[in-house]
């Protein structure tokens, strides 16, 4: 119950949408009425053609015979072009129906993945680490689209079972109340297997969805990892777990194909039971004289118009049990809030100072404390180098400053101003940021440059791309900075993409410049090309460099190392490669290193 609760979630887009619902909900009930009508039709022409018979037999050889015939042609040929009439009415009707609530639910669904999307957009990074990618665009696509299936179908059909029986067993009975109750007598018991039927269907639909999703993945991963693959001559072993996951779909599949072989003769035995009901007790009440030919043949229409909305009846039961379940799993991610928010929406130009309180990190996701009794300042215009070993902390930092997470104690202040207190996405736009991990996404080189900025020229790029000595690279390309690049950047090699993404944090002229190892894949040469032209760019701005190089951090005017989560040594290049610490162990290894 608590799941079929969810869907009342819904509700809200059926109220934006009522007008589209309103005129279906009509739409549907003239379409039943002219489906009705034609079996009233049917019945007075078999009437016709019944008494017509009998007294055509007294007039044989009479004058009157051909007069009678003609007028006999005349009343079938009438009632021939009013079922016809009727059947192109109820077809023009159910088009309508179709266009209105089918159409209300194609844009329920698209209210409904915009809204996830952009309450996706608002969710911390946090909440990101915790869930994987294939569950949240499950959400947005598979079970949105099961939500679908119930606004739309589901309750079209569900509105023309209702209006259908109602509309027919009314006039059944209104004809013979107990030739009524024997014809309807086999469709609770269709309707229940039909129920039963469509729960095995959904059990084997859910685990070859399953499957199929497992497939996919594995497909994905080995298409994506096929160097890796090759390179440990893998391929036999992952194509044996190819095929047992393929065959465990293959045995899904054939299980539901049984159960889809069930379905039809089942509809037919049972419809068939009830035609054979109305011809039996029928022709009873035939010879009795309370009912005529016409009304047996009516209620064989009417028995085959039932069948449907008997039959529908658990297949949208199954369509609302799913969109339930489904709209459940929505819910739960609509109802997660982010707690990274403003507290003032300040939105002031910043100068860029930092200043770090007793700062504490612990990791919600992981329980991770990265950080410990951090305290640091770094004046605006000033360059702050932060260097340490692996899981010392460093991006931990570069996280606070970006407001990606926040403080667990202590606080993170620019321009003296705790930094919650800034309007977040005002406060980012000032922060140029190169993350360790680079991102580019499956565009031209020159839109990954310029994302997150607008109304650049394409000096401006030109200029970005030389200052993260990009630009000698790039030009020698077919089609220069046009050039696509593929999933991921995977068009360019590991440096390229790391100075793409320098590219793109130095053209938006940030307040802040924030480097998170973003030299660890380009070769020394390169990197002191780089770091040259960013000791001219870093000139009156807030910089700080991320890096377990001690050739990174000689630019900066001060330096911070870490280890284990807290601040070892402080100072500059020449105090600390003076004194005894971590600081001059990394400096005398990396030395050796360039060396040999």
């Amino acid at each position: 119950m608590s799941s079929i609760k969810s869907l009342a979630y819904v509700n809200k887009h059926l109220l934006k949408y009522k007008s589209y619902l309103l005129w279906g909900i009509l739409f549907v009930i003239l379409s039943n009425i002219f489906a009705i009508i034609p079996a009233q039709v049917v019945r007075h022409a078999f009437d016709l053609v019944n008494d017509t018979i009998s007294i055509f037999h007294l007039f044989r050889g009479t004058t009157a015979e051909n007069s009678l015939y003609d007028i006999f042609g005349a009343a079938v040929l009438t009632y021939g072009i009013l079922i016809v009439v009727m059947a192109l009415t109820r077809g023009v009707f159910l088009f309508f129906m179709r266009q209105t609530i089918i159409v209300m639910s194609r844009l329920v669904e698209f209210d409904m993945k915009n809204e996830i999307y952009a309450h996706y957009q608002t969710l911390p990074l946090s909440f990101y680490r915790k869930n994987n990618t294939g569950d949240l665009m499950a959400r947005i696509s598979e079970d949105v689209g099961q939500v679908r299936m119930y606004v739309g179908p589901a309750i079209m059909y569900g509105i023309n079972m209702l209006g259908s029986t109602v509309l027919i067993i009314g006039y059944m009975l209104i004809v013979n109340e107990k030739l009524t109750f024997y014809t309807l007598l086999p469709l609770p018991l269709l309707s229940i297997s039909i129920f039963y039927v469509n729960n095995w269907i959904n059990k084997y639909s859910s685990q070859i969805q399953k499957n199929l999703s497992a497939m996919s993945t594995f497909v994905q991963e080995s298409f994506a990892g096929i160097r890796v693959i090759k390179s440990f001559a893998r391929e036999e072993n992952y194509y044996q777990n190819f095929t047992k996951a393929s065959n465990e779909y293959k045995k899904q599949s054939l299980k539901l194909a049984f159960v889809n072989a069930l379905f039809l003769p089942l509809i037919l035995t049972l419809v068939g039971f009830s035609t054979i009901m109305v011809v039996y007790i029928g022709g009873i009440e035939v010879i009795e004289g309370t009912v005529t030919t016409g009304n047996i043949a009516e209620f064989v229409i009417y028995v085959n118009m039932l069948t449907w909305p008997v039959t529908s009846l658990g297949w949208i039961s199954s369509i609302a049990q799913r969109a339930a379940v489904s709209q459940d799993r929505i819910n739960e991610f609509l109802h997660t809030k982010t707690d990274i928010v403003s507290t003032h929406h300040l939105k002031n130009d910043i100068q860029g100072s930092i200043t770090f309180k007793d700062v504490n990190l612990t990791y919600p996701d992981s329980g991770i404390h990265a950080l410990q009794h951090i305290n640091l300042s770094v004046k605006a215009g000033e360059s702050l180098a932060i260097l340490g070993t692996t899981g010392a902390g460093k991006s931990s930092i570069a996280n606070l400053i970006c407001r990606l997470y926040d403080t667990s104690q202590g606080e993170v202040l620019i321009d003296g101003v705790n930094i919650k207190q800034y309007d977040v996405p005002h406060l980012r736009s000032q922060i140029g940021y190169v993350p360790q991990d680079v991102f580019l996404f499956s565009e031209s080189i020159q839109n990954n440059i310029v994302f997150g900025s607008e109304h650049l020229t394409e000096e401006e790029v030109m200029e970005a791309a030389k200052n993260a000595d990009l630009y000698d690279n790039v030009k020698d390309f077919p089609q220069g900075f046009a050039t696509e690049l593929g999933e991921r950047g995977i068009t360019l090699s590991g440096g390229q993409k790391q100075r793409t993404s320098i590219a793109r944090a130095i053209i938006r002229n940030p307040k802040i410049l924030i480097l998170d190892d973003c030299l660890s894949a380009v070769d020394t040469k390169t990197e002191n090309s780089i770091l040259n032209n960013l000791s001219r760019i870093m000139v009156n701005r807030t910089s700080v460099i991320i890096s377990h190089r001690v050739s990174s951090a000689k630019l900066a005017d001060k330096i911070v190392v870490l280890d284990g989560g807290k601040i070892v040594q402080t100072g500059t290049h020449s105090s600390l490669s003076a004194e005894e610490g971590l600081y001059k162990e990394l400096y005398e290894k990396q030395l050796q290193g360039e060396e040999q």
